[in-house]
């Protein structure tokens, strides 16, 4: 794929006229994917007695789990003040379940299911080890995979063709405002490049650090040429600022670096018994 066609999906943007049907989608995708391995995982680790079978879109497993963590696990009910809770086919349960996750100061409501149950589960994983410290703490590392465990890149197993794939990166590229693309591929690596770039940790903190600027005349900054333009004369002399702005960081990085090597190599270590100065 050209850089341009990255370029576009990455910058361009465009309201959708199926907005509605993607969000069915994307909660079907959630649901029926993303989530499955990730509660499979924190419900066996607490003992759950059916980790692989857990289907959160089913109601009454739904709210027996919820009632399990909280019995089990979290307990921050005491047994006395669980009934309502407990009260599995009662048509007020969601309000009741509202309520425990207030209580919990849990970020999610009660009609994320899916996101409030992992939510629960991380807390009731971190309950289980704080509960059991001396048991885990002595627990032997996983060995590290082998050159022949590394998957060259993980795109390669995904299966492009699968609606469910389709369903989630449409989904997601909805959400991040990325253009819509023939190959879901390249939509996904699209979608991978705008997450490291803008949201991984780092860019965020970079991008909340920004510093105010100084107002510059353009007027007073003689460009050296003319493009017959003035329009494109004024965005040359923008380019030309910002390309000085990025040398002087870089002549900065360069003088630093400088720096560093001569503290390094000013400093001898005399041998008096060879009679010399230096390395």
């Amino acid at each position: 794929m050209a850089a341009h066609a990255y370029c576009n999906i990455l910058t361009a943007s465009r309201e959708n006229s199926q907005a509605s049907q993607l969000l069915a989608k994307e909660s079907s995708y959630f649901h029926t994917k993303t989530y499955v391995e990730m509660f499979k995982r924190k419900l066996t680790a607490l003992d759950y007695h059916n980790p692989g079978g857990f289907d959160c879109t089913d109601e009454t497993q739904y709210r027996n789990c919820i009632v399990w963590l909280e019995d089990q696990k979290i307990r921050h009910y005491k047994i006395e003040e669980r009934g309502n809770l407990r009260n599995i086919p009662s048509s007020d349960w969601p309000k009741a379940f509202h309520q425990y996750l207030q209580d919990l100061n849990c970020p999610f409501g009660g009609e994320q299911q899916p996101e409030a149950v992992d939510w629960l589960l991380g807390l009731a994983v971190r309950y289980e080890y704080g509960d059991n410290v001396d048991k885990y703490k002595n627990c032997k590392p996983l060995a590290a995979p082998t050159n022949s465990d590394k998957a060259v890149d993980p795109l390669l197993n995904l299966d492009g063709d699968s609606p469910d794939f389709k369903a989630g990166v449409t989904a997601l590229a909805n959400i991040l405002k990325i253009q819509r693309h023939d190959d879901y591929l390249v939509m996904l690596k699209a979608i991978r490049i705008l997450i490291q770039e803008r949201l991984s940790p780092e860019a965020i903190t970079k991008a909340s650090n920004n510093r105010e600027g100084i107002p510059v005349a353009l007027d007073k900054h003689v460009l050296g040429f003319d493009t017959g333009d003035a329009v494109l004369n004024e965005a040359a002399q923008i380019l030309r600022l910002l390309h000085i702005e990025e040398l002087r960081e870089l002549q900065t990085k360069i003088n630093e670096a400088i720096v560093a090597v001569q503290a390094i190599i000013a400093d001898p270590k005399t041998d008096h018994r060879l009679g010399k100065v230096g390395r």
